[in-house]
């Protein structure tokens, strides 16, 4: 009871604010996306994402022992597919020589202890930019988790440590978890895109890899039919239990900031460790109000950062991971 109880007390000063600070950020808390193109010298911002770069794999090399100096220990890899090999069914996604494929082995051979995880959906090499083969205007379900899984083991049989699943389709987890056993990958993690929302905070994203659904007759123009509705709760949680029992080893829930009641409900609910997805237009908006001089870019880039890891999750997957690190230090 005031004035016996005056909170403010442990406000007074720094020291005391970090003292009883409850949320602590560090290097371990990130999943550091990375875009990789072919080609060679190649570091090319993207013009939606102010200061994030597409690299080739010689220079992947350098980004990725950077990282490792800063204390970033874990890539989610996404690759820039060339037009010309992509088509309905994802038949890029399964070269063995890939740019994916690749990707793994440039990570793993320049830094053997970083974890990678790989993008595990077949957009970046779909004509039509969906997450699924396309036959009569639908996004075919079964037939696409058959290729989500031969994909996962050409990731694993490359070094991949986790798959990523961000597809979406009904069964997929637990196709490419059998698909693993079999293959005798049983150490390779499954980190599911469980809770991942039909949001239009994804555009600076789908510009990076150019996989945005295209714009034809009979082909759909969103991704509404496989992604879920934004304004449902109970339906995040369901499909995040469905991934647990099929096997998914961490889950996760993207976009991240309008979806921190999501995030907490899950991880009150589950007992495997829970990502979130500090999404392309988040990182994109906070980087355009800072050029206008409207937000503190660095403020606002810890404030939510921490708001992630206070809303439950364990694990953030973010553009600002590296910035975020070097202010730390």
């Amino acid at each position: 009871m005031y004035p016996l109880k005056r909170n403010r007390r442990l406000r007074t000063g720094e020291a005391i604010r970090s003292l009883v600070r409850e949320t602590i950020i560090t290097p371990n808390d990130f999943l550091v996306p990375l875009f990789v193109v072919e080609g060679k010298g190649i570091k090319d911002e993207i013009p939606s994402m102010p200061n994030y770069f597409r690299y080739s794999l010689d220079l992947l090399e350098g980004e990725v022992k950077e990282l490792w100096k800063l204390g970033l220990k874990s890539v989610l890899l996404f690759v820039k597919v060339p037009d010309n090999l992509k088509d309905n069914k994802g038949t890029e996604a399964l070269n063995s020589n890939g740019l994916m494929q690749r990707a793994i082995k440039t990570v793993k051979n320049v830094c053997p202890d970083m974890l990678v995880m790989t993008d595990v959906a077949l957009d970046p090499y779909s004509a039509y930019g969906h997450d699924g083969i396309i036959e009569n205007g639908q996004v075919l379900n079964d037939e696409t988790v058959d290729v989500l899984s031969e994909m996962s083991v050409s990731h694993a049989e490359a070094g991949a440590n986790f798959v990523a699943p961000s597809d979406m389709m009904d069964g997929r987890v637990l196709s490419i978890r059998e698909a693993l056993e079999d293959e005798g990958f049983i150490n390779t993690g499954i980190m599911s895109y469980s809770a991942k929302y039909a949001s239009a905070f994804y555009g600076p994203f789908r510009d990076a890899l150019d996989s945005a659904p295209v714009d034809l007759a009979d082909i759909p123009k969103d991704k509404k039919t496989y992604q879920i509705d934004y304004a449902n709760r109970f339906e995040a949680i369901r499909e995040t239990e469905m991934d647990i029992d099929e096997g998914a080893d961490i889950v996760m829930v993207k976009p991240g900031i309008s979806y921190l009641d999501i995030l907490r409900e899950i991880k009150n609910g589950v007992d495997v460790p829970v990502a979130v997805y500090q999404v392309s237009g988040e990182y994109a908006m906070i980087k355009a109000a800072a050029e206008k001089g409207w937000l503190d870019h660095d403020q606002i880039m810890m404030e939510t950062t921490t708001a992630f890891k206070r809303a439950g999750a364990d694990i953030i997957a973010s553009y600002f991971a590296k910035d975020v690190v070097k202010l730390l230090s």
